[in-house]
């Protein structure tokens, strides 16, 4: 039954996708999405559990001539096949900049220059994430996506994007909601 209602604009933004068994992409497998844009003309998000093997964040400060601050820095996550030249900062609210995207009431997103400075100076956020590259939809492909069943949506939770190890985070976004992601879609039946 069709429904006469517009689809609700903006109702996946600060949500996880979460890829399924049934992702038919093999870039996605496994792959945690914190959509930071959703709207009329498509959806944005970054993966946030995809850290990058080839360079660390150290050496793209170092690149920048920018000096590399004492401690563990986070690895540099690849938050999509789109656009991986481009660098975006996944950030929480405890720190503001002139350019940036409320995603949420506690995360931000911007690809401003100033906020990877204030990282190298050790006055940038508290909690983030460097990543290279977008996941993107065009109008209406999100959506048919996820009439495939190739993808799980639940609401995000910081704690998972920030303080969760990457290699837990996929089946940890789940289990937050009480999936069990590694067996979800592999059965037909009613609950």
């Amino acid at each position: 039954m069709e429904s006469s209602h517009p689809p609700v604009l903006d109702a996946l933004t600060g949500s996880f996708l979460i890829s399924t068994q049934k992702m038919p992409d093999p870039r996605f497998e496994e792959q945690v999405i914190y959509i930071c844009a959703h709207n009329k003309d498509g959806a944005m998000g970054v993966a946030v559990n995809k850290p990058n093997s080839i360079f660390s964040l150290a050496e793209v400060l170092r690149s920048t001539d920018l000096p590399v601050p004492e401690g563990d820095l986070p690895p540099v996550y690849i938050g999509g096949p789109v656009e991986l030249e481009s660098a975006f900062i996944l950030f929480t609210s405890d720190y503001a900049t002139k350019y940036q995207l409320q995603v949420s009431p506690t995360v931000f997103l911007s690809r401003e220059t100033r906020v990877l400075e204030d990282i190298a100076h050790t006055r940038g956020p508290e909690k983030y994430l460097f990543l290279l590259g977008y996941a993107g939809w065009g109008p209406g492909q999100l959506e048919q996506e996820l009439l495939a069943a190739g993808w799980l949506t639940v609401p995000a939770d910081d704690m998972i994007i920030f303080d969760t190890p990457d290699d837990e985070k996929w089946r940890a976004a789940a289990m937050r909601y009480g999936i069990d992601i590694s067996v979800y879609g592999d059965t037909a039946g009613r609950a």
